[in-house]
């Protein structure tokens, strides 16, 4: 089976240097409740190997912007790794959210379009923003009238410093009302709001859930929470859903086996795995 992973970071020998200092909090409750530790540092090789060793055909790289990094500099690597390497077919930059100054951030929207990235990944709560903070409404119309794809983290952060209720899900379908066909995709699945993140889905065809960091087999565990959108995952919402693992978060090997082991219908799980992926981002050869 072809598989596209919707979504892996920029690896840390190709990011460049910070421009505000890290956030030493988030840095420590990300090591300690997810244990990623030093994976957090994986070079652009151990990518090309976790992707090779799991038999991912493509990849989509995201900037994944989150302490504050050079965001011009981040876009302009993510570009040149998409350019220079054929098992990453499309790749997503980002914005400055540290001081958010919608007309700066409109302008890396035109650069993101100009690099011919496919869109941007914004992570607001990271930096005390909602969804609907009005100074990302110029974003979101930059990127609708230039049909980029953007992505948002929903649901639960693991910071103790930030609120995650400005990131619940229902939140996209004000953003999916005023801006239509705006392709939008829920991170992380918006856990622990499931219900409202299937309601979202349903009603706007143009909202797709990844399943970014997280354990796929507990999508399918009765008492996890995902009850509601593991079942309509398999009818559905069967054409809203990505494979994504968030590298090096989560290991491609190990998400694609739980994944199969899950029970989709077989052309659920081909959707799941890389047809979407293939179609939200114009991946024509794979």
């Amino acid at each position: 089976m072809r598989i596209i992973d919707a979504r892996v970071r920029l690896p840390s020998d190709l990011r460049p240097g910070l421009d505000t200092s890290p956030n030493p909090e988030l840095e420590r409750r990300y090591d300690a409740l997810l244990g990623t530790g030093e994976s957090r540092h994986s070079p652009s090789a151990k990518l090309l190997a976790d992707l090779e060793s799991a038999g991912v055909s493509k990849a989509v790289v995201h900037a994944e912007y989150e302490f504050g990094n050079d965001v011009d500099a981040l876009n302009e690597a993510t570009a040149e790794f998409v350019q220079m390497t054929p098992v990453i077919a499309s790749g997503l930059g980002t914005i400055s959210l540290v001081d958010l100054q919608p007309m700066r951030a409109v302008r890396q929207v035109r650069r993101v379009a100009e690099l011919g990235l496919a869109g941007i990944n914004i992570q607001p709560a990271f930096f005390d923003l909602a969804i609907t903070d009005p100074r990302l409404y110029p974003v979101y119309a930059a990127c609708a009238d230039r049909d980029l794809v953007v992505a948002i983290h929903t649901g639960i952060n693991y910071t103790s410093t930030k609120p995650m209720a400005p990131e619940q899900p229902i939140y996209l379908d004000q953003i999916a009302c005023h801006f239509p066909g705006l392709r939008l995709i829920a991170c992380h699945g918006g856990w622990p709001w499931i219900a409202e993140m299937v309601a979202v889905a349903r009603r706007h065809p143009s909202v797709y859930v990844d399943f970014g960091g997280l354990s796929p087999k507990y999508v399918g565990a009765p008492g996890s929470g995902w009850e509601t959108l593991a079942h309509f995952m398999n009818n559905v919402l069967s054409d809203q859903i990505l494979h994504a693992t968030d590298w090096p978060v989560y290991d491609p090997g190990k998400a694609i086996d739980e994944w199969s082991d899950l029970g989709l219908k077989p052309d659920v799980l081909a959707k799941l795995l890389g047809g979407n992926a293939a179609n939200l981002f114009s991946i024509t050869r794979w």
